[in-house]
């Protein structure tokens, strides 16, 4: 770039635009104060289905489209937009004389109708390309006066720092959304996750794990921030859990049951994922799950999708969470001989073929989104 102050001055905010909201808007309003522009604007088309005014992701500084030719474009002159938008060579300046050709009757209509309404009878505008193929236009107007040489050695001098930083903004909307799906599964099954160091101090935690933290009545952040039960025993399996996971990392996952009515459980993991930039490598991943149904509505929810008699429900129900045969039986006021009784019907009617198959067929069922 010709001026290194000046690239400072836009390269800058071109990546920490990234962050903004809206995106890169101190880059848009330092460009337009730049060039002395009435508007400045990127716009870039990801989407690939829909119709193309529903695809459009519009960012800008300065003077927009009054909004009566702002609706006239979005209700019948996108339709008829004559400019190449998609034929433009990437990384190439275009004058509004590149892209119109003043002859053309479509073409002049479109500028009498939009371009000179907004504003916009001086132009450059700039089309830069990611990896991934997705597209971004930076323009720049004005309602007079021709822009100089200098404004278009700008915009040109931009292009590679522009196309990185779409490239990187791309990436990191395609991130978010998976991280989104991912997050909205496990909020579904009502999973959560806290990360531990090697003390037990809570560290991260995503939103339900935190909300999990907070509501659970059996777990918080004690002393120090490290992970506190307020059942004494139940604590001192945690204890054991973060001992054994922090000093052989092939330790098995264990899993701690918080609570049975309403259900709260936990499985403490050694973990093996890297620190960073934003803090400490964790010792160990907590997942922290609950159901916030009562055992009796489970037990109802199990009865209508298997056709299980209450007392087989109850049953499939304490299985389903660990506990034996003769545990459950104890625990239900049952005899052995009654419950191993009542566990055939369960697995016939489930289909199940044995305990750990009933395990399976109850937590992968639609119980688990409800």
């Amino acid at each position: 770039m010709h001026d290194t102050a000046e690239a400072l001055d836009l390269i800058e905010p071109l990546i920490s635009g990234l962050v903004e909201d809206p995106l890169w808007s101190t880059f848009l309003n330092r460009l337009l104060h730049r060039v002395r522009a009435d508007y400045a604007s990127i716009v870039f088309r990801p989407l690939t289905m829909g119709p193309e005014r529903n695809r459009v992701v519009h960012l800008y500084a300065g003077q927009a489209s009054p909004p009566g030719v702002s609706q006239l474009y979005h209700d019948i002159l996108h339709a008829t937009d004559p400019m190449p938008y998609r034929d433009m060579a990437e990384g190439k300046v275009y004058p509004l004389a590149g892209l119109l050709q003043r002859g053309d009757p479509a073409h002049q209509s479109y500028f009498d109708q939009f371009l000179a309404p907004s504003g916009m009878t001086e132009m450059f505008m700039l089309r830069v390309a990611a990896p991934s193929g997705v597209s971004a236009w930076l323009t720049v107007s004005r309602r007079e006066g021709a822009f100089d040489a200098d404004a278009e050695r700008l915009l040109g001098d931009l292009a590679p720092y522009l196309r990185a930083a779409l490239a990187a903004h791309v990436a990191q909307e395609r991130e978010r959304m998976s991280a989104r799906v991912a997050s909205e599964a496990i909020r579904r099954l009502n999973f959560g996750w806290l990360t531990l160091d090697r003390e037990g101090r809570i560290l991260d935690a995503d939103g339900n794990g935190a909300r999990l933290l907070a509501g659970s009545g059996v777990l918080h952040a004690g002393r120090g921030g490290r992970l506190a039960a307020r059942d004494p025993a139940i604590g001192r399996e945690i204890e054991a859990a973060l001992h054994e996971a922090t000093h052989d990392p092939h330790a098995r996952p264990r899993a701690i049951v918080l609570s049975r009515d309403p259900w709260r459980d936990m499985l403490l993991v050694a973990s093996g994922l890297p620190g960073g930039a934003s803090g400490p490598a964790p010792a160990v991943v907590a997942y922290v799950h609950a159901d916030d149904w009562s055992s009796a509505d489970r037990c109802d929810q199990l009865s209508q999708l298997f056709d299980l008699l209450p007392s087989e429900a109850r049953l499939a129900l304490a299985l389903s969470r660990g506990s034996s045969i003769a545990e459950a039986a104890a625990e239900l006021g049952l005899t052995v001989e009654s419950a191993r009784t009542y566990s055939k019907r369960i697995y016939a009617k489930t289909g199940a073929r044995g305990l750990a198959d009933l395990v399976r067929f109850i937590h992968r069922s639609v119980l688990s989104l409800a």
